[in-house]
């Protein structure tokens, strides 16, 4: 801003000679005045300027407003009282450390009677103005798909990649063949005519409704085994299987006997049933505190596992072939195969090799089948050349008894090392992951376990649970030092926000069966539902775009599995009652169309089903928009931290 100069007379009268327009801005006067002025706008400036835009702004007085000045008061006010107690939310404590004492608030609970304050269906495809200036275009109401996809599982299904490996021996084409983008589900996938409400456990685990499950190729091949009958509008489970007609409740009563160390329930908590039929063993080890993942192709009995699922016990669609199963090294502490139909020592034992990297150090390997007990030529070759392979990759055959031979897995490297020059299988080369599971072909060669112990020195169940494993410290993440109260963190912080959600949206009267966490992290979110004794399992899925977890969810005594979500989920349609995503959109949003998940959650997904979305504000309008045009009943609700919160719960019902 220039100088004000004083006004000059524009009179014809001439200024004395002497004095001069340069003369009087040399006075003293002139620059005292000059400066005065510019230091005046400088300080109206800089009052003007934070009084508008600094963050100090709230400290800035109307001064005109002001009264008159009085004399202070002599009186003294009393002191403010101190500030409430603030509980604190995070897992840091005040020095900076790692803590697990924190606190999580509760979450909003003006709907607690259930879903009755769902916003109504728009399925119009409409574009409007979001709050923020944004064009969003409203989906539009997906459509049913033909009734052939009933039960439609897409990786498994895709018949073009099928046909091309009808000639193979070994099994190829009951793997993932997914079918390209241009083919992915677009459609919400039908319900079979007279669909029913699942009936819930434990009664499910010895019926469930025909019509649910409309398939009698079981019943006719196998229903002399003691697998499954009909009576009336039901299928009836009795609990025999091929080698235990008579029930498996006296066949793991035997495996029992046979050797005593096995202790279902305390050092067996996690088991593998490989051809598991209709999973009648995994669904007796239950009561006994043994979670069995059943596990079976979608072979000539396609629906074995869609029975299994429809039953309530935890199974998914999975064959031994030519890929590495999706479970880490030393998941299961027993793995079991009763007349499973595998030929374990084909390929240089490469299928048992498999087994042997999934089962625990010290864990047992039950093998039910006509080789053990039968004494045809051909069978006896079969018994010799499984003896001779388990004893090659240093498995001891414990017991071996009527039809049944029980093996366990040495405890650690020092069998493997002391074998003579050139025995074969060799050993893995140490660099090899035997995590990394991924669509990795499978490796002829025995999986090394780790120096240290890790993995072979897990806690009996319960204790396992809530124990920091030893893995924790070998798995990749983020943290080093700190993993154990990470580990202890995120236990606690899911236990609150799970017993919170019990109480508030009341989960004990959903009856809740199959549970899924698609990003299960640590396991948390299962632990809770156990510790809070919700009577369901849960299916931890751990996303390939993330660290993984696995080894860590199993040494707890949990089960889960390696999933990429762009890609579709090996299980039937209208398997699990509850889906839970906590974090998943806001991460796979890069990755993957947002949509082709949430059709994916809606094939899995039980008419009468649950979703419950825990995720940021950002993608919340969206996946609330998808939801309604695939015929779901969404509600958003916010956590414990409160309306002002990053993250939201979209809440949805898949109504029957």
């Amino acid at each position: 801003m220039k100088p004000t100069i004083p006004a000059i007379s524009t009179t014809t009268t001439a200024p004395p000679s002497s004095t001069t327009i340069t003369d009087i801005l040399k006075t003293p006067k002139f620059v005292k005045f000059t400066a005065i002025s510019l230091l005046s706008v400088s300080l109206l400036f800089l009052a003007t300027h934070f009084s508008s835009s600094s963050p100090f702004s709230s400290f800035s007085f109307n001064y005109s407003s002001l009264p008159p000045q009085k004399p202070p008061q002599l009186s003294h006010s009393p002191p403010p009282p101190p500030p409430p107690a603030v509980r604190r939310t995070g897992i840091i404590d005040e020095t900076g450390a790692m803590s697990d004492d924190f606190f999580i608030g509760e979450s909003e609970s003006n709907s607690t009677s259930g879903f009755t304050e769902f916003s109504e269906s728009n399925e119009e495809g409409v574009k409007e103005n979001t709050s923020d200036g944004e064009v969003r275009v409203r989906f539009e109401k997906f459509k049913v798909c033909e009734k052939s996809k009933v039960d439609y599982i897409p990786c498994l299904d895709n018949e073009e990649a099928i046909k091309l490996f009808n000639e193979s021996e070994k099994g190829e084409k009951y793997e993932r063949h997914c079918p390209g983008k241009d083919k992915l589900l677009d459609c919400v996938v039908p319900r079979p005519e007279g669909y029913q409400r699942p009936i819930p456990w434990p009664q499910s685990r010895d019926e469930v409704w025909f019509s649910n499950v409309p398939h009698t190729r079981l019943v006719e091949d196998k229903g002399g085994q003691n697998w499954i009958s009909i009576k009336k509008d039901k299928f009836i489970f009795p609990g025999g299987g091929t080698q235990f007609i008579h029930g498996a409740d006296q066949y793991l009563n035997q495996i029992s006997q046979m050797v005593p160390e096995i202790s279902f329930g305390h050092h067996i908590r996690v088991a593998l049933d490989i051809g598991c039929g209709v999973a009648s063993f995994g669904a007796f080890l239950l009561q006994r505190n043994v979670t069995t993942l059943s596990i079976a192709p979608k072979d000539v009995h396609e629906n074995q596992i869609q029975f299994a699922l429809e039953r309530g016990v935890p199974a998914m669609v999975a064959v031994f072939a030519t890929h590495r199963l999706l479970y880490p090294s030393q998941a299961f502490d027993m793995i079991h195969c009763s007349r499973c139909r595998i030929n374990w020592t084909r390929d240089d034992g490469i299928l048992l090799l498999e087994a042997n990297r999934l089962l625990r150090a010290g864990g047992y390997f039950v093998w039910a089948a006509q080789p053990v007990y039968k004494h045809e030529e051909i069978l006896q070759k079969q018994w010799k050349e499984m003896e001779d392979l388990t004893a090659r990759i240093c498995w001891e055959l414990v017991k071996k008894e009527g039809y049944i031979a029980i093996w366990q897995k040495p405890l650690n490297n020092s069998c493997y090392l002391n074998r003579d020059t050139g025995v074969l299988p060799p050993l893995c080369d140490p660099g090899d992951n035997s995590d990394n599971v991924w669509y990795v072909d499978l490796r002829a060669c025995i999986t090394q376990l780790p120096a240290n112990g890790y993995g072979s020195n897990v806690s009996t169940w319960p204790a396992r649970l809530h124990n920091p494993p030893d893995r924790l410290q070998s798995i990749e993440m983020d943290a080093y030092i700190s993993r154990k109260e990470i580990f202890r963190a995120e236990s606690k912080y899911w236990n609150e926000i799970i017993d919170s959600y019990v109480r508030a949206f009341r989960w004990k009267d959903m009856k809740l069966r199959n549970v899924m966490d698609m990003r299960a992290g640590l396991g948390g979110f299962a632990a809770a539902l156990h510790d809070l004794q919700i009577d369901c399992w849960v299916m931890n899925v751990v996303p390939v775009s993330g660290f993984n977890t696995l080894p860590v969810i199993y040494d707890q005594g949990l089960i889960g599995v390696m999933h990429d979500w762009c890609e579709p989920f090996d299980t039937y349609p209208r398997t699990y009652d509850l889906l839970h995503a906590a974090g998943l959109f806001s991460v796979e949003k890069k990755r993957c169309n947002m949509s082709t998940i949430m059709l994916e959650m809606d094939r899995m997904l039980r008419p009468g089903g649950r979703v419950y979305i825990r995720d940021s504000v950002s993608v919340m309008g969206e996946l609330q928009e998808i939801a309604t045009a695939m015929g779901w009943v969404p509600a958003l609700h916010e956590t414990g931290e409160g309306p002002h919160a990053s993250w939201k719960i979209l809440i949805s019902e898949k109504r029957m």
